[in-house]
């Protein structure tokens, strides 16, 4: 069931709110946004008299006791330095908590330019669902692979719009290029004939006209957000895996990972 009632601690606004197109207009673009979703007002107005952080805390007592809550829809972003290789660490799930969906995509490429491959990771409420690898390319690129994770999750976000347009749903990249492409540059360059000026030709053209024609069809209705690169986040480091999975086993279709979602297992795996 969709949450109806938001707090924003932090944003260009803060309150409680009734409405999801809220929440992204007032937090939007801020890394710092601290905001969460409830299932009544009263629980909503408690919590914006006390602060994020003990919320947070709230809501993690109550899942490891095994209660039924809502999920927090934001949590602040730690920084740390991570190595490559994250299986033997506890990995964060979500930096900024979960909307009702998380998208994570990844790009992976050896060398660059070179073979390359794309990989997805879709949260459910907090819990890891779904994984999908694919969009092998030979003569691939970082950006490519990473703008190619950006379509791919727009088009997923669409399935989950179809079937309920209440949720809250969040795409999360760690490419800034890709991000920028669709949501800061394109619309410039559209209006410029699709260059970038005085005839500069804007690289991988095919591919940003294709997410941003999708991206324009739904824009108020997700959010995308960068999370750092190999630090530690769960969706993350899952998406980055099965990018290396689609590279090693040059698979050309973006397919679903028929697996066990192990996640101990995935994360030992090799990354990009």
């Amino acid at each position: 069931m969709s949450k109806k009632f938001y707090v924003i601690w932090k944003g260009a606004k803060t309150g409680v709110f009734t409405t999801w197109p809220e929440v992204q207009q007032h937090t939007a673009g801020r890394s710092d946004a601290q905001y969460m979703g409830f299932e009544s007002k009263s629980a909503a107005e408690q919590a914006f008299a006390s602060t994020y952080t003990k919320a947070l805390m709230q809501r993690s007592l109550s899942k490891n006791s095994g209660a039924s809550a809502a999920s927090p829809s934001s949590r602040k972003t730690t920084s740390k330095t991570a190595s490559k290789s994250t299986g033997a660490k506890t990995a964060t799930i979500s930096p900024n908590g979960p909307s009702d969906i998380e998208i994570y995509c990844d790009g992976a490429c050896s060398p660059n330019p070179g073979k390359s491959g794309t990989g997805l990771a879709v949260y459910e409420l907090g819990k890891v669902t779904s994984l999908y690898y694919g969009l092998y390319q030979p003569n691939g690129t970082n950006n490519t692979a990473e703008l190619n994770g950006l379509l791919s999750s727009f088009q997923i976000a669409q399935h989950f719009i179809d079937k309920d347009k209440e949720q809250s749903i969040c795409i999360l990249s760690d490419s800034k290029y890709s991000i920028d492409c669709i949501t800061k540059w394109a619309k410039g360059w559209q209006a410029k004939g699709w260059t970038r000026g005085k005839g500069e030709e804007v690289k991988n053209l095919a591919l940003v006209q294709q997410c941003y024609a999708l991206y324009k069809t739904m824009h108020t209705k997700i959010t995308i957000r960068h999370v750092k690169a190999h630090a530690n986040i769960e969706g993350n480091e899952l998406a980055d895996r099965m990018a290396v999975l689609a590279r090693k086993k040059h698979q050309e279709a973006m397919i679903r990972y028929s697996e066990e979602i192990n996640i101990k297992a995935l994360l030992a795996l090799e990354s990009g």
